[in-house]
């Protein structure tokens, strides 16, 4: 029996889709398209931002009394979030096919390929962790004060003169861990989501993106890192937009560079 959702259901594929070049500044342009994307549909995409703002208030609720995870949660958020934004490559698919809002289909659109969406969720949910742990251990380390809330952090350790190890060594190594995921991830879930492929085609073409177009990945990753800082420091408020911006924007990036061909 057909699949409902037609041939994106098929067994995934192994082939290698085309990756293009483009020029160093079209991260800027995949803005521009994924603000337009994000009016296509706004209830659904800034309900996900809503959710997404929510999560990460938690999170922060969740650090005031275990101090180390409070610089993660920047971390985290870029690891998980490709998984969280698949309804959104839904609907910049919807708008780029003329077709018709749905939101239904746009929440069910990791059903196509759910296999291999699944075991890349997996993975991005194995990456979460480990850097959760490297960047407790980094902090236990480098930094021996006892503190009872979040908030005491900055002014602890200006007080202790170890902000300056500490801080080098826990950027180095975020910096090591972000590069690593957004490698391997840039393109990914929008591939997985487009096309039947298998998670290790998904990664071996976002690689090749990222070989291709160094100076666009470079831009496009420290734009990535820039906005979510912002929403972070408006208290998550700025999550309802940004999160749905960025991944309508990310949208935009895989289909740049990977060619359109099924």
């Amino acid at each position: 029996m057909e699949h409902p959702l037609g041939s994106e259901s098929l067994a995934p594929s192994t082939a290698a889709p085309t990756v293009r070049r483009v020029g160093a500044l079209r991260p800027f342009a995949w803005l521009r398209s994924g603000a337009r994307d994000l009016a296509f549909l706004p209830g659904l995409s800034l309900g996900i931002g809503v959710l997404v703002a929510v999560a990460g208030l938690a999170l922060t609720a969740a650090t005031w009394e275990a101090t180390y995870l409070a610089p993660t949660l920047l971390g985290g958020f870029l690891l998980v979030a490709p998984l969280v934004a698949i309804p959104l490559y839904a609907l910049s698919r919807q708008r780029e096919q003329s077709a018709a809002p749905d939101s239904a289909s746009a929440l069910g659109a990791w059903l196509g390929n759910a296999g291999s969406i699944a075991l890349f969720g997996l993975l991005l949910t194995l990456a979460y962790f480990a850097w959760e742990r490297l960047a407790a251990i980094v902090f236990a380390l480098f930094f021996t004060e006892q503190l009872q809330h979040a908030p005491q952090l900055p002014a602890a350790l200006l007080l202790s003169g170890q902000s300056v190890e500490l801080v080098a060594a826990f950027f180095a190594l975020g910096a090591a861990v972000a590069a690593m995921v957004f490698a391997l991830g840039v393109v990914s879930a929008p591939l997985l989501v487009d096309r039947p492929v298998d998670v290790i085609t998904a990664v071996l073409t976002s690689l090749r993106c990222c070989a291709r177009n160094p100076l666009a990945m470079v831009l496009w990753a420290a734009l990535i890192v820039l906005l979510t800082a912002l929403g972070f420091a408006t208290l998550m408020l700025g999550l309802i937009v940004i999160f749905p911006w960025l991944a309508h924007a990310s949208w935009h990036a895989y289909r740049d560079m990977v060619d359109g061909g099924r």
